[in-house]
């Protein structure tokens, strides 16, 4: 799920090689992404993840986007992942947000905490999934396979979903209109 820069793309053979020792149902569709970008131009793989990730805010890759947006109880939120690095020894790089899915991945790698906040973080996964198949992605493979090793969506979870789905993630009311500045006075301006 990472950009595709060449250090990724140089992982690939690695990667492709460790599929052999997961269960089929999770190496099959990480199999056809890693057969996505081993038969594309590096180019085009970078062009294509920044217009599908970086263009479309449907296709987030920060878990708390879909059920925070960018209100402050997605800072909350990204407090609940910190500290899941933390508690593991580990610190997110690059400037990245600590709900990025690529990071959350490699923390799940690691660390059970990772695999906490995957479940805890279902409905992102899950509308990410939607929205990557919508545009016919390569990527919804891994996505795929990441729900894979999760225990199914609860009933709770995906009527969650489909709210978010249709309303699109929150957004913040304190400080916006309808509320209006006031003047020293009492009036309203």
């Amino acid at each position: 799920m990472r950009y595709p820069d060449g250090e990724a793309l140089a992982a690939l053979p690695t990667l492709t090689a460790a599929l052999e020792t997961l269960p089929v149902a999770v190496a099959e569709p990480l199999r056809l992404a890693a057969q996505h970008r081993a038969s594309h131009d590096p180019a085009h793989l970078a062009t294509a993840y920044v217009e599908l990730f970086d263009f479309r805010r449907r296709c987030c890759l920060h878990l708390t986007y879909y059920t925070a947006g960018d209100t402050r109880k997605r800072g909350e939120a990204l407090v609940i992942f910190a500290a899941a690095y933390k508690a593991a020894g580990l610190q997110v790089l690059d400037g990245e947000l600590p709900d990025y899915l690529p990071a959350v991945l490699d923390l799940a790698a690691m660390d059970d905490g990772g695999w906490r906040l995957l479940r805890e973080n279902r409905v992102g996964l899950d509308l990410l999934a939607d929205a990557l198949t919508a545009e016919n992605s390569a990527y919804r493979h891994v996505i795929e396979a990441v729900r894979g090793m999760l225990p199914p969506a609860q009933p709770g979870d995906i009527a969650a979903a489909i709210r978010l789905a249709r309303s699109g993630p929150p957004v913040e009311q304190v400080g916006l209109e309808p509320f209006a500045f006031v003047d020293t006075t009492g009036g309203r301006r």
